[in-house]
């Protein structure tokens, strides 16, 4: 007799979901399901307000990434309202998004990610969380965690009003300039971060890659998927996060393309399911093929792996050893392990904090000019940036009055959409036979998104904007006893 077993909810993420596992009567796996049961609709609720309310707005997508939403929609007024920020702009940008990359890098590493590895995938779910991590590395570690996210959030609250949702971006540039106090105790702050990042890179070093047990695991076949990948590189064709130019590589390392932020619908379209509030974005060349990968497959990947799969490298010294490192150990360029992401996350927090000291040591960030205002009238704008979990896009467009009737948002999790949900279930077939299940196992297929570090709150969008439900209820026996649904416009019905 066939088995259906369902994780829900699904855990360690931001936002919800739960996954449908299927097993066959031969006890293995025939089929596995990522459902996104949440609902957002800010691509619909946007039209028709002021542009320049987007990123206030869209920040409110997400309470754990709102500042990836504010700096891509302020990169997107720029080029709405054709204005070019002042060099002092740029630079203060760069400066608080880079504080906000490595504060979340260390937020995933430390409390969603790392359990997985400092306390062990088939640990008791009970101890696969922060407090099991303290418990293993020590107190003093713990502390020091806390202590490096607070100095770098506390900098991002000085510079942009609050942390959660930062009042600093705007079109031509930035709310205010910084003050040469915060600047001095930033350049003294700035070290701590750097030899807080190393020691991450350390612990990574000392507990995942010298327990051969887990350095299998990531180089297991069934957590690998050979895609395309995207990134943002600089004009040197180096990692980096907030402009920059798209790369897309192909599943042997070779270029596909290279593209400034304003030409990304020439390369991507989105292909929408009936059965999943999530869209699934794919490369118009070669096109959408379905849920396959390969080299004759649309789709690419985002995130850290992809962003060190598709530079020529780091954009720091620090930073640039660890990627040399990186594709040594794995086997080269690209690296197709999903579970590398970890590392490569580390790697890229490295970067962010000696990305910190230099602009802290910039004298050019202490210029009180850092805006320039709009002088033509808006028509559409495009901005992207690379949060932490991959590329995110916002393309606006208005009336003359820069009243919006258009938005449309590509976030880091809905390009991995489909690959999420095509790991989820080579990762249930990998680790699930013969019937036998248990927590541990489960864990093991829910690392297969968790590496995406996925973010369903920012990702899911509906246009009649009432999300239909299908509820059915069971009893003790898992016979089902009713089935209630509630149908767009149509209220509940059983």
């Amino acid at each position: 007799m066939s088995q259906h077993i369902t994780i829900d909810p699904i855990t360690r993420l931001e936002g919800h979901g739960k996954i449908e596992i299927f097993l066959d009567d031969q006890g293995e796996v025939a089929n596995a399901y990522l459902q996104i049961p949440e609902l957002r609709g800010f691509e619909r609720f946007c039209i028709g307000r002021a542009a320049e309310e987007m990123p206030r707005i869209t920040q409110r997508i997400c309470g754990v990434c709102p500042s990836a939403h504010h700096m891509a929609s302020a990169r997107a007024l720029d080029d709405l309202y054709h204005v070019d920020p002042p060099p002092a702009a740029h630079k203060l940008r760069e400066l608080f998004y880079n504080l906000f990359m490595f504060e979340d890098h260390t937020l995933h590493f430390y409390f969603l990610g790392g359990p997985d590895f400092i306390v062990g995938p088939t640990a008791p779910a009970g101890a696969r969380n922060i407090l099991g991590v303290i418990g293993k590395v020590g107190l003093e570690i713990g502390g020091h965690v806390i202590e490096a996210r607070k100095i770098a959030r506390e900098f991002m609250a000085e510079m942009a009003g609050k942390v959660i949702h930062p009042v600093f971006g705007l079109p031509g540039g930035v709310s205010k300039p910084l003050k040469a106090d915060t600047v001095d105790r930033l350049k003294a702050a700035a070290p701590r971060l750097v030899d807080f990042a190393q020691f991450s890179l350390k612990a990574f070093h000392d507990i995942v890659l010298g327990n051969q047990a887990y350095v299998d695991t990531i180089l297991a076949d069934y957590y690998a998927h050979k895609t395309n990948y995207m990134g943002m590189v600089d004009a040197n064709g180096k990692n980096t996060y907030y402009r920059g130019d798209l790369r897309v590589i192909d599943p042997t390392g070779k270029r596909l393309a290279q593209f400034p932020p304003r030409d990304y619908l020439k390369h991507i379209a989105e292909h929408v399911e009936p059965w999943s509030y999530i869209k699934f974005p794919f490369l118009k060349t070669p096109g959408w093929k379905g849920f396959v990968d390969g080299p004759s497959s649309g789709l690419y990947r985002v995130a850290p792996l992809a962003r060190l799969n598709v530079a020529d490298g780091m954009a720091t010294p620090l930073a640039q050893a660890h990627y040399d490192e990186f594709f040594t150990v794995l086997g080269g360029k690209p690296v197709h392990s999903t579970l590398a992401t970890h590392w490569a996350r580390l790697i890229e927090a490295l970067q962010a904090t000696e990305t910190i000291q230099a602009l802290a040591n910039d004298p050019e960030i202490l210029s009180p000019v850092v805006r320039k205002l709009p002088e033509l009238p808006p028509t559409e704008g495009i901005g992207i940036v690379e949060a932490p979990r991959g590329t995110l896009i916002h393309h606006y467009a208005t009336d003359p009055n820069g009243i919006l009737t258009m938005v449309n948002l590509i976030v880091a999790t809905v390009h991995n959409s489909a690959p999420i949900q095509m790991s989820i279930e080579k990762a249930a077939k990998g680790v699930i036979h013969g019937g036998k299940v248990d927590q541990g196992l489960l864990n093991m297929v829910e690392m297969a998104f968790r590496a995406y570090d996925p973010c369903f709150g920012c990702a899911t969008h509906s246009l009649p904007g009432e999300m239909p439900l299908k509820a059915t209820i069971r009893d003790a026996r898992g016979a089902v006893v009713q089935v209630v649904e509630r149908h767009k416009g149509l209220g509940a019905r059983g």
